[in-house]
């Protein structure tokens, strides 16, 4: 006799942001899971962040786990310009302060790295993919993409400093790139890939994984 199914297990992710809850649902796929975001859970309030992508990322996912009694995903990221010292990096999200919206933030970078010649225009998008259930069980993952910050925006997809990053080894911006490629590159998928097979494979060890 053929034995049903399981149900599929419901995990959080923990974000407000449309463009990055569809992003993860992308590089996760189904797998026979549900993947609900904060919307569905708008009582649930996440920590303040501080100044470590993984700290920051797993704050946010014990949260969530505490909060819905759910498995939940988290992440932190941000852009690290090398001209600007690594900057701003885990500050990426509230760069220029709280009256910036994302295109006010890509305007002001922009401004700061004036006059900064193509050649010393590097930088890396860094993400921490966080996991916690419930109970305490936690693991984390780190994935980053190197490029160039170009000198306008370019491209309509994507979210954040996407239209000004060029991803090394290709010609067309993060925002121009369709999402199967994105999804190939970058840095939140290269984390949450990392993190995702580190818990399938049942890994023991330090929690840090890179990819």
């Amino acid at each position: 006799m053929k034995r049903d199914a399981p149900p599929p297990e419901t995990w959080v992710v923990a974000t407000t942001s449309a463009g990055k809850f569809r992003e993860i649902q992308a590089i996760l796929g189904a797998r026979g899971r549900v993947l609900r975001s904060l919307a569905d859970y708008p009582r649930v309030v996440l920590p303040p962040e501080g100044e470590d992508y993984e700290g920051n990322a797993l704050a946010k996912a014990r949260a969530a786990a505490r909060a819905t009694g759910l498995p939940a995903l988290a992440d932190d990221s941000g852009l690290e310009v090398d001209a600007l010292g690594g900057a701003p990096g885990p500050h990426s999200a509230r760069f220029g302060g709280p009256g910036l919206d994302g295109a006010g933030r890509v305007a002001l970078l922009l401004r700061e790295l004036a006059g900064v010649p193509a050649e010393k225009r590097g930088a890396r998008f860094v993400c921490v993919a966080a996991w916690s259930t419930p109970d305490g069980v936690e693991r984390s993952a780190r994935g980053e993409c190197r490029g160039l910050l170009l000198d306008a925006p370019r491209g309509v997809r994507g979210f954040g400093y996407d239209p000004v990053f060029l991803p090394e080894g290709e010609t067309r911006s993060m925002a121009e790139l369709d999402p199967e490629r994105k999804n190939a590159l970058s840095h939140r998928a290269r984390a949450f890939r990392a993190l995702l097979a580190g818990r399938e494979a049942g890994a023991r060890g330090p929690r840090r994984s890179r990819a």
